[in-house]
């Protein structure tokens, strides 16, 4: 029996080391876990967060999938679902509380300030630091210039803002606006647009632009603030309503921590932000790639950091908005975003 005594103590403190240390680490390990962008701890619950895109997922959005992805998202305890939006948009499913984020425009924000009754969405964060968009058409259509809108036909998606911008741009060229037409083509491809239909459209170059590199198909592009500078408007950004942002700035902020992190990992790691959103999305990886590669330049830019909003593109573009009719008062731009709730 004195045998069997001693033979048992070393097994009964190696038990009590175990259970001693055996919480701590496995603690330590769902830690280290959630740190990396792995599974939480089990019994954790987070928050859900729905966020509204303003159209089918493209390399605008890929700093959302990426923190979705890769856990941010989930160690600032979300659970986010990414959802497109209904005919309304983005900011009217926000302003119904039907979202908690959306993506969204400078001028949507504007006109759904300005509605009546207003909806009170609110820009914190600018997705790109500048207007990546413009008229593009097939270098045989020799348009070049503003001027060269005259005897052509433009294929947009009927917003007065087309309308508004080509009147302007063509009047700045001394060209008459009346000598375009100007035809409703929805959703329709823009490379097959052009060869078929209408002669010009308003592309992303990031998407479309980049598309048609791909696909050798030479392209002239008109980038709209080469020609005025008050037209380089922010397109996308991220919204939120101003309820969530009065009841729960913290929350707002670290929905925006999380999401900034994935847009700066889509900054410095284009190719695997790629990967990323190609698997969560039915895209095109011969486009996808080459643009994230675009689009990693264009997110931050010259800002001192990615999501900041220029006082400056806000006044510019709404002065541009009133005196060209598309808005018949002036707009408290300033009330309109915030750069207080970034990281």
């Amino acid at each position: 029996m004195k045998n069997k005594n001693i033979n048992f103590r070393p097994m009964i403190l190696f038990m009590v080391l175990i259970l001693t240390f055996l919480p701590a680490l496995t603690l330590a390990s769902c830690s280290a876990s959630s740190q990396n962008g792995g599974p939480l701890i089990k019994n954790q619950s987070l928050q859900k967060i729905t966020v509204v895109l303003d159209w089918v997922p493209n390399t605008n959005h890929t700093g959302i999938y990426v923190a979705r992805d890769k856990g941010y998202y989930a160690e600032e305890g979300f659970e986010v679902e990414i959802i497109q939006p209904t005919e309304g948009g983005a900011a009217d499913l926000i302003a119904a509380d039907k979202g908690e984020f959306g993506i969204s425009y400078q001028e949507q924000v504007t006109y759904a300030r300005l509605a009546n009754p207003p909806l009170p969405v609110k820009a914190v964060a600018a997705v790109i630091a500048h207007n990546t968009s413009g008229f593009a058409s097939p270098v045989e259509k020799n348009i070049k210039t503003p001027k060269d809108f005259e005897g052509k036909k433009y294929g947009g998606w009927g917003s007065p803002v087309e309308e508004a911008l080509i009147r302007a741009l063509m009047e700045k060229s001394s060209a008459d606006y009346s000598k375009v037409q100007i035809v409703n083509i929805g959703a329709s491809d823009f490379i097959t647009s052009v060869q078929k239909d209408v002669d010009f459209s308003w592309i992303f170059y990031g998407w479309d632009g980049i598309a048609s590199e791909v696909k050798g198909f030479k392209i002239n592009f008109l980038k709209l603030q080469d020609f005025d500078k008050n037209i380089d408007f922010y397109t996308p950004v991220i919204i939120t309503s101003e309820k969530i942002i009065k009841d729960n700035p913290e929350m707002v902020k670290k929905f925006l921590k999380a999401t900034s992190k994935g847009y700066n990992f889509a900054i410095s790691s284009p190719e695997e932000s790629a990967l990323i959103l190609v698997k969560n999305a039915e895209l095109d990886r011969q486009i996808v790639l080459p643009s994230q590669k675009y689009l990693a330049a264009q997110y931050q830019a010259d800002n001192p950091k990615w999501g900041i909003m220029n006082e400056e593109l806000w006044q510019n573009f709404s002065k541009w908005m009133l005196d060209n009719n598309l808005i018949k008062q002036s707009f408290d731009y300033k009330n309109a975003y915030t750069n207080e709730l970034l990281p």
